[in-house]
Order: structure tokens, then sequence, then C-alpha cells
């Protein structure tokens, strides 16, 4: 059951796609205080929260805080409040109740979660205003669905996209794309995508290709797909300010861009230098935005991924001019503790500060708005304007787009990676722990930079990285270009790396099909065991997760281990995955178990009276057939699998 509740008067956000009647009497289970803007609401001392999409910290929330404030911060400590996304949606679960709780706000709130009180749950507001839904059901999967049906069906990418794609920070000439599709093929690791980060644009300006560095651009997007390789371009959310870029122009003449207070466009810096923002909430402008992709589109791409869109700012001209202004004082001070911290935070202070996000405005339905009310759905609506493109420039075809900023609603036009992480331990444990709570909130087609993208990875993490990364529907290894090159054919053990990513295609039937009934169905990919079992101690694992109707997944996420210890909630048949086609099955009997995990090894649980099909892997997606499949069965027929394709 679901019910909608209004405090003030909200800026609409169209996350929601149902159209719902506001429930006349006072929100239930909380506690409003109109002069803190606050709600709270007692949690029971076995209350588990669940939720918050891509935050950092475990699967369970409680015991922290969270904003909802969209931040271009690469450094995922477990001190931060705020990653890329805003996604308010979580549930409060104990064996007496199961609460769903919406906030829907376009601005800042917070949650905090048993932080400050621990048996409190605090959502403070920057402006009192926002659409609260509150979701009663029976089963944590109950809600979960009950939610996703009012915000509207998930994005289904390609099915190629469900294949191994390798980027990097610097690829930065059409040659050294065909060198790394080359040793790819050399090595016999399959690879169906390639992308383009920065580099591949001329000066850095959107839906532009540098002729210097890729020559006859549209031949070479052709060559690759000949070799059955899609090229996967970024975008990001800045606009050159240059005179004869036609974007810019376009921008300029029409008002499409970011305005100031005063009615002047907004100079901000990004990559180019110089920029203005599209403003993505302006119907007109968030079309013409989305039809600039149409030049992309008409050279043979078909799939993007969307950056810089919190957005992220490395100065605006009116704060630089500030700073430099107050540099002065310092020029001849004997700088001691206090002035030193002084005169180190406001140089840092350049880069995305907030307070920016108070010079600026959008024209969004009828009014005109500063952006910090609106802030969280800036990426949304870039997505947003791709996605809505590709319906007029081609409906017939499925668009690869994923976003690194985001806002829920977003997941209708497009998945989510998670941002800069970094080739840290820690950090792999934190991709297993957000896919589940990404799911909740509508985004399936999701995953982290395999091996993280900053820092310098070492060989037995982006193993172990890529033995978890095979489950995720995007499975990217991305990095920076001041880092370890970290292609899977630089390493010793590329042997085992090419067994890893063949289990990954001829996992690509089961991969596939359950992806498509969690879109479908409104149901999650990856689940806690929370979710399906009851008993005390799966409601406390954060580190295995369900996956699919059929299996469980224990992924190694600890350096110079040979083996982890697994908890079965009911018994089930291990798969000892070495290769596709090199396993060993045992029956485990429920229970704790220390098993031996090298890093050659994937551990693969299949649940009672279930079946997990097996494809005869292939070197791009297309040489993977759903048909002839391996059936791996606990007692279950292989004709009681249902595959959707």
């Amino acid at each position: 059951m679901i019910k909608k509740y209004r405090i003030g008067n909200p800026i609409p956000t169209d996350s929601v796609i149902e159209e719902m009647e506001i429930t006349a009497e006072s929100i239930p289970y909380f506690i409003r205080d109109d002069d803190a803007k606050s709600l709270n609401i007692h949690m029971l001392k076995n209350d588990k929260v669940y939720g918050l999409g891509e935050t950092v910290r475990g699967i369970n929330k409680r015991g922290h805080i969270y904003t909802g404030f969209n931040t271009d911060d690469g450094l995922h400590t477990e001190d931060k409040r705020s990653l890329y996304a805003s996604q308010n949606f979580f549930i409060i679960s104990s064996d007496v109740r199961k609460l769903g709780v919406y906030v829907d706000t376009p601005g800042r709130v917070t949650f905090d979660i048993g932080f400050s009180k621990k048996d409190e749950l605090l959502i403070v507001f920057e402006d009192f205003d926002a659409d609260i839904y509150l979701i009663e059901g029976d089963t944590l999967t109950g809600v979960v669905k009950e939610f996703r049906h009012i915000i509207g069906r998930s994005y289904i990418p390609p099915r190629w996209a469900f294949g191994y794609g390798q980027s990097r920070w610097g690829y930065r000439t059409a040659d050294e794309i065909r060198e790394v599709a080359d040793e790819y093929d050399k090595a016999g690791i399959p690879l169906d995508m390639i992308y383009l980060d920065i580099d591949y644009m001329e000066d850095f300006k959107d839906f532009t290709v540098s002729d210097e560095k890729f020559p006859n651009f549209k031949e070479f997007v052709n060559e690759m797909k000949d070799r059955g390789i899609h090229l996967v371009p970024i975008i990001d959310a800045g606009i050159k300010i240059e005179e004869g870029y036609d974007v810019y122009e376009e921008g300029v003449e029409n008002g499409y861009f970011c305005k100031k207070e005063n009615g002047d466009d907004l100079v901000a810096a990004v990559w180019p230098g110089r920029v203005h923002f599209p403003d993505f909430l302006n119907d007109e402008a968030r079309e013409w935005f989305g039809d600039k992709y149409k030049v992309l589109l008409d050279l043979g791409i078909d799939g993007f991924w969307n950056d810089m869109n919190e957005p992220a700012i490395f100065y605006t001209e009116d704060h630089l001019k500030e700073v430099f202004d107050r540099i002065d004082d310092y020029k001849d001070m004997e700088l001691n503790i206090y002035s030193y911290f002084d005169f180190k935070e406001l140089v840092a202070s350049i880069g995305n500060n907030e307070s920016d996000y108070r010079r600026f405005y959008h024209e969004y339905k009828g009014q005109k708005i500063r952006h910090d009310k609106v802030h969280n759905l800036y990426g949304f609506n870039m997505t947003r304007a791709a996605g809505e493109a590709f319906e007029r420039l081609c409906p017939d075809r499925r668009i690869l787009m994923f976003s690194r900023s985001s806002y829920i609603g977003m997941h209708r036009y497009g998945g989510v990676w998670c941002g800069d992480n970094m080739s840290w331990w820690s950090h792999l444990l934190l991709n297993v722990r957000q896919m589940p709570a990404l799911n909740m909130c509508g985004f399936l087609y999701s995953g982290a930079d395999i091996g993280g993208f900053a820092a310098d990875v070492t060989e037995d993490l982006l193993l172990r990285w890529t033995a978890f990364g095979i489950f995720t529907p995007l499975f990217r290894n991305h990095s920076a270009f001041n880092t370890r090159r970290q292609e899977m054919y630089q390493f010793e053990s590329k042997d085992v790396f090419k067994n890893l990513v063949e289990l990954r295609y001829a996992l690509l039937p089961y991969i596939y099909s359950e992806f498509m009934k969690a879109a479908l169905e409104y149901d999650m990919l990856f689940k806690p065991l929370a979710f399906e079992y009851d008993d005390d101690r799966s409601l406390e694992i954060e580190d295995q997760l369900l996956y699919g109707e059929s299996i469980m997944i224990a992924p190694v996420y600890e350096q110079n281990v040979t083996g982890r210890h697994v908890y079965l909630p009911e018994k089930m048949k291990m798969i000892r995955f070495r290769a596709y086609d090199d396993y060993d099955e045992e029956i485990l009997e429920k229970g704790d178990h220390y098993l031996r995990a090298d890093l050659n090894e994937v551990l693969v649980f299949i649940r009672k009276g279930h079946v997990l099909p097996l494809a005869k892997p292939g070197m791009r997606t297309t040489n993977v057939c759903s048909e002839d499949l391996i059936y791996l069965c606990f007692e279950a027929e292989p004709g009681s699998y249902n595959i959707r394709r």
C-alpha cells in the first residue's frame, strides 16, 4: 500500500510517473518539526535500514549520516556523506514492519540514521518542501516492487552492452584504440566495447572529434564495428566558450545556457577551460542538447556515457575573482596555524564550491529557480535529454547510455557507474554493497570501474575485482591517465583473466535473462540475503549477494587470502569455477563454511530447486548463443529455467 503526503510547496521532479492523490492526514510514524525543518521516526532495536542508492558504508545504513546532494568527490572514504547521486528511497525493516520511504525533493536533504541518537532516524531539509511516499508491505521485495512501479520501468540497454568493456582516460589516438583491440584479441580475452574519454574530442568540445587524433572517424567506427567492437564516447556537461563552435553559438543565441540573476550566462570552467552549462531543466534546451547526439549517431556511434554532470565545476569566474582579491591579504603575512589553514581553505574553495550553485538559475516548469534548489536534478535531466532524443532519432534501436550523476527517475533513461573510485580493496567491497541499493532505486544497469579508476591497481586486486565484476551488468575496466596501465593483457595472469571474462560470456544467457526479468517485473537483480531469508545470520551478512533467481555469490575482497568464510542460509550446490568449462561441484549443508578460493577461482552457489544455464563463450556477445546450453542444476530440471531473450 502506497500513500503520498506533502510538505510545503515542493518543486516537481518528474521522478514519479504514477499520479497519486495527496493524503490529507499528517504523516504517520513520523514526528514533524516545522521549526527544525525535520521529520523523525523512532527506530526499534532490531530495525535495519536499506537503500539510499549509491552511498558509502554498508548495506544496512544505520549508524551514519547521508546527504542527498550530488557531489563530485572522487575520494569515497567512509566519512563522506554525499557521492554523485541522490536516490532518497529507503526501507526500515524489522520483524514487525517493512516501511518504505521516498523523500522526493530536488534540493539538499540529510538522513541521520541513528548517528546523533542511535534509536532515531532524522530527516532534515534545507527547504521544508517535499513529497513523501510511504509504502507498507509484508516483504522487502514487495515494498521495492511497489515503489518501482510508481517510478517507472528501468532502462534496458542493447544486449552487446552486457559484454566486457575496456576504458582508460588516456587513449589519445585511433591507433591506440586499435592496439588495445589487437592485444585483447591476441590474448583471446573477449571484448565488446572500448570507451573514448575526453581525448577523442577537439579541444574537449562536446560533439566534436579531433581530426588529427581520429582521422576519418566514421570509417574508424565502422572498422571497429566490423571487428565486433563498439566505441563508446564520453559527453560532458560544460560547453566550451569559443566563437565558431556551433554548439556554443546556438546555445547563446537561443538562451539555452544557465543564467545568473542579472541574465548573463554563467561562466564556469571544466576540461575545455571556460564553459557555459546547458539548462537541462528547460524543455527546449533539453531537446536541443539531446538532438546534438545525432552528430555522433550519424557517425555510427551507438553508446555514450555522460560525465561531469553534478555539475562538476573547476571554478566560476565570479568566485575565482573573489579568491584572487583575498589572496592579496596573505602576501606579506607570516602564516601561523590558523592563517595557514584559512589560506589553504581559500585556495581549495575554487573547485566545486557550493556557493557557486547559488549563482545561477534555471527556467524550470515556467519558473525561474536558483540552481541549488534543484541541484540534484541536473544530471538526471542531462541523461533524460539523451534518452528522449534517442526515442525521437532512433526509436527502433537501443542505445547504450549511462551517467555519473543521477536522481531517481533517471533510471528510465540510462544506467549509472559509480564514479571515480580508487584501486583499494575497500572499494571492491563498496562496489559489492552498492549494487542492491542501486537496484532498489531502479538502477539495474550499473557497475563500478573494475580495478579502480585512480591509484595503481595490483594484479591480485584486479583479479578479485574482475571475479565480482563478471556479475555486474556494466562490466568495465577503467583507469586514469596517470595510473598503472590495467588492461588485462598487461599482467602475467592474462590466461586467468581470459578464463574469468570467458566465464562472464558463458553466463550471458543467465545475466541477460535475469536482468530482463528484473526490469520487466520491477524486481532487483542483486539482493541482500535479508531480502529472502529471515534468520539472524542472514540479516547481518553484507558480503554475499543473491543474484537473480538461481544463485548466490560470495566474492573475495581481501588481500593475500586464499579463501573466505561463507554462510549458507540453506543447503546449496557450490560451483568453484576456474573457467566456464573447468569447475568443481559440491553440495554444502546450511551453516558456516570456510571455502578455498584461489585467485583463479570464483565461488557460485546454486539454490535448491534452481538452475544455472551456461553458454559456450565467444570473443563477442554476438558469438554467444542462447541455444545448446549447459544446465547446472540443484534438485531441479533444466527445463524449469525460463530464459528471457
